[in-house]
Parts: structure tokens; C-alpha cells; sequence
């Protein structure tokens, strides 16, 4: 029986700006190459997509809305080829500088109920470091235009430990976050990924403890605004969590579409090609990985414990025909404080989130290898 695909992710890999510390698959717009790349895109959905109701539909970047009216509305005459429930939650990633009045509408008009903004920072010396300009009045006059136009499940990224950056700059940057109001908030500590400008021109990570001590300033300064940490990157006001992201955390399988996006189908984790000349020549998917149950389940383990939730006891059991305590000896983990455990969940005490990495690590060493055999595990959803 075929299991039921509810997600799509659909890459734009167009800028008219690139970012110093961006490792996504991107290149400058041209408008020539526009035209074919979503003519490329069409024929790839058709070929993949299996005619599932869709939840969720998220469009990103690249920076999607460098596009042109026109090139938009023939991303959207693509996008009518998925059935959209009533309810679907449609994100469209932008940048403030290229979001005018007219797009807002456009995005309005084609069903986008939520967008996400790249801010990152609201300093000039640090934008001038990560190749971005973006003023406050920009930032709060897109905003208004997004409320005005009933678009007010908005996100905005906040990147910090940014080389030079200060407690003050954080400051600065977080008091002017918070008067805006938004109900998302995402926040990412600089990584100075390889063959990026930063990387390339010789910049070094901040000291640890500083990134550290920057960390809990925005956690505490965030919850106690009212913002649910509710994944180790993402605060959101009640009812505002990313249904999209949460599709991932929760392991469920999803479409991506496009150069450079990535899916998971039938068992199958895939990365699509981040060549565009390949992608233009039909050469989409660049390589597919068979997950075995061993495989599945690690996945379950360091996706959920990315959330406040955790692993849901009720929900492992019923997925993979073990429970979780049967299967991992983390008990420990629990006895020593990283982990809280209750008779629904176990997740990671927030105090240890900032070294999650370790404690996923440490839990999925506890994996009990003589109870563990393909034969005696049945996932339910096959």
C-alpha cells in the first residue's frame, strides 16, 4: 500500500545578492535561465509528484521573491498542479528589498498564508560583513504591507555570532526584533560553511563561550516574551509552530522539488542535483539513499529530540513494534539530568540544548544491539 506523501519542499536557487555565509545551491538571477529552470521544475514535479493531498508547501531559496511578477505567476500556474488542502500552510521565503506591495499581493492572491524573512541583522557593520543591506524602515514598512494584505503569520531569521559581533550588537538586534511583533522567530549561530566568501577570506567562528552566552541571552529574552522554544533553532507565539519544519522533525517523509532540494519517498532519503546546468538537462536527482530500519529509526530519534516534544513513547512504539526503552538503554541519560522523561515523552532538559549533537550521540549509542533485528521490527507505515 502506498503510504501518503502530505509535504512538498520547491528550492529557488535565484539571488540578486549572495549572502557571504550561504552554502545553499544558489546563483545570480538571469532572467534568460528563470524560464527554463521552472519549465525544468514543471516537468520534474509531473514525473514525481503521485497525487497526494498536500498539507504543507513550502517554497525557498535562494530568495524566491527576486523572481518577477511575471516569473511568479508562472511558479504558481505550476504549483496548481498539487492538490492543496483547504488548510494548507504555503511559506514563501523573501527578502525584504525585493517583497514589494505588488508581489504581497500576487503571493496573497495564489494562497501564500505564510512568509519568512531573511533580517539576520539590523547592524550596518555586521550586514557589511555578511553582504546584506536591509534597513529598519524596509524591515517595518514590509511588515505593514504583509498585515495590510492579511499575511500575519510572518517569520523573521535572526543570525547571530557573527565575526565582531557584540552583546550589545545582539541586543540591539533582539530589542528591534521584538518591537515588530512577528509570531515566528528563527535563530542561527554563524557557521562558517566551506567554500563560502566568509570561509574563503579567512573569518574564524567567535569563542565558544561567547556564542554560548549569546544563546541563552536570546532564550531567555525570548521566552520571556511569550515565545515557545519549541525546537532548538525556532521560538514561535502559541498555535505559530512551522507545520512545514515540523513535517521534518517528525520524520515524515516529503517532495523536494528543484536544484539543490532534498526528499524523502518510499523509504528513499534523496539530494537533487546542485548543478543548474545538470538540473536544466533533466539530470535532477544526484544521490538516493534505501533506509533501513536501523537507519529510520536513528532518524526518529535525532529528529524528534530536536523539539521541546521529543520522542513521543506512544507514537515509537505503534511506528516501529518496540518501545523505546526496549530498544535504547538511556536511562542514564535521564538519571543524570540531559533528558526528562515522563509517561508520554522523553526529551532533551532545555538547559542541554545547546549541546544536543552530544546528547543524540550519547543516546543513540544506548541502542541495544542484541534486541535489535530487521526481522522481529515491523514499520507499521509500510
Amino acid at each position: 500500500m502506498k503510504k501518503s506523501i502530505d509535504a512538498v519542499y520547491i528550492h529557488i536557487p535565484f539571488c540578486q545578492n549572495i549572502c557571504s555565509y550561504c552554502d545553499f545551491c544558489k546563483i545570480y538571477y538571469q532572467e534568460k535561465i528563470v524560464d527554463k529552470y521552472l519549465s525544468m521544475l514543471e516537468m520534474e514535479i509531473k514525473n514525481k509528484y503521485q497525487n497526494d493531498i498536500i498539507t504543507t508547501l513550502y517554497i525557498g531559496g535562494g530568495t524566491p521573491s527576486c523572481l518577477s511578477d511575471k516569473e511568479l505567476r508562472k511558479l504558481f500556474r505550476i504549483i496548481k498542479i498539487f492538490k492543496l488542502s483547504s488548510s494548507c500552510e504555503i511559506t514563501f521565503e523573501a527578502n525584504v528589498e525585493s517583497l514589494d506591495l505588488s508581489k504581497i499581493k500576487l503571493l496573497k492572491e495564489n494562497g501564500v498564508n505564510r512568509i519568512s524573512l531573511g533580517m539576520e541583522t539590523i547592524n550596518s557593520k555586521l550586514q557589511k560583513i555578511i553582504n546584506r543591506k536591509t534597513s529598519k524602515t524596509e524591515i517595518i514598512n514590509c511588515i505593514n504591507n504583509l498585515r495590510n494584505n492579511d499575511i500575519y503569520n510572518i517569520n523573521l531569521d535572526l543570525m547571530y555570532a557573527l565575526p565582531s559581533e557584540t552583546v550589545t550588537d545582539l541586543l540591539e538586534d533582539l530589542t528591534f526584533l521584538l518591537s515588530l511583533d512577528v509570531p515566528h522567530i528563527s535563530t542561527y549561530s554563524l557557521i562558517l560553511e566551506d567554500h563560502t566568501k566568509l570561509k574563503i577570506e579567512g573569518y574564524k567562528q567567535i569563542d565558544s563561550d561567547l556564542d554560548y552566552y549569546m544563546y541563552n541571552i536570546i532564550t531567555n529574552t525570548l521566552k520571556s516574551k511569550s515565545y515557545i522554544h519549541y525546537e532548538v533553532s525556532n521560538f514561535s507565539k502559541s498555535n505559530y509552530q512551522s507545520k512545514h519544519n515540523l513535517k521534518y522533525w517528525n520524520n515524515c517523509e516529503y517532495y523536494g522539488f528543484g536544484a539543490g532540494a532534498s526528499g524523502y519517498i518510499n523509504n528513499i532519503r534523496y539530494d537533487n542535483t546542485r548543478s543548474i546546468t545538470k538540473y536544466l538537462n533533466g539530470k535532477t536527482v544526484m544521490d538516493e539513499e534505501l533506509l533501513t530500519i536501523k537507519d529510520i529509526i536513528n532518524y526518529e530519534v535525532i529528529l524528534n529530540l530536536r523539539t521541546n516534544e521529543g520522542i513521543i513513547k506512544e507514537n515509537f512504539k505503534n511506528k516501529f513494534n518496540i518501545s523505546l526503552d526496549k530498544l535504547f538503554k538511556y536511562k542514564t541519560l535521564v538519571k543524570d539530568g540531559f533528558l526528562v522523561e515522563n509517561y508520554k515523552q522523553v526529551f532533551v532538559n532545555e538547559k542541554y540544548i545547546y549541546v544536543l549533537n552530544e546528547i543524540i550521540l550519547k543516546f543513540l549509542s544506548t541502542l541495544q544491539t542484541n534486541v535489535y533485528d530487521d526481522t522481529i521490527l515491523t514499520l507499521t507505515v509500510l
